[in-house]
């Protein structure tokens, strides 16, 4: 079990709508995870909430093999016209759990010929490594009573509700496809059975 202590917050306005930042802080491994609210997130029930594994290609450089930063965007954008909301972006789940060089290792092995499952196997990782207690701790303590999960990954909310947070709805995110990432997206769909 981790153990979280808010050690910061302060507003955020971004090209997507205005949110308070807070930083939370895993004491046990000192990495800081951020969680951004719109409006009274506290003691909420269905409230719209994202969980967002930190991808640096896709959310800080906008790659097209992936669809997490286009996903970022999509949440923060339903939750702005929601008015009330959850962003839980997780720090080091980078490539499901395998982290950044292991991850840029499996694009290379993408690139001849292996899928995103099969690339994480042939480095020896778990297809998805990711646990989300500190996702769930997160959630807890804003003391919210039930969500509205923004996700394509049935595992994400089943995960989520075995750590006592209640989905009450799983919505989907749809992003294109393009050259790059159609193939990335239909492995997604038949082989971790994404709703996309």
């Amino acid at each position: 079990m981790c153990n979280l202590i808010n050690i910061s917050n302060s507003l955020l306005p971004t090209n997507y709508g205005e949110f308070r930042i807070h930083i939370l802080k895993d004491v046990n491994t000192n990495i800081e995870h951020i969680a951004l609210t719109k409006g009274d997130v506290e003691n909420g029930e269905n409230v719209l909430t994202r969980v967002h594994s930190e991808c640096v290609t896709g959310d800080i450089f906008s790659s097209l093999r992936c669809d997490c930063g286009e996903q970022l965007i999509q949440s923060l954008i339903r939750i702005n016209k929601e008015g009330l909301g959850l962003v839980v972006y997780i720090r080091d789940h980078e490539g499901r759990g395998i982290g950044l060089a292991n991850k840029i290792k499996a694009y290379h092995l993408q690139e001849c010929g292996l899928d995103t499952v099969e690339a994480n196997i042939a480095l020896g990782f778990p297809v998805d490594g990711r646990s989300y207690l500190v996702a769930s701790e997160i959630i807890h303590s804003f003391n919210i009573r039930s969500i509205h999960l923004l996700t394509n990954n049935p595992l994400k909310a089943l995960s989520l509700s075995k750590l006592d947070v209640t989905v009450s709805k799983q919505l989907p995110l749809i992003v294109k496809e393009n050259i790059f990432n159609s193939t990335y997206l239909q492995t997604k769909r038949v082989k971790l059975n994404h709703l996309i």
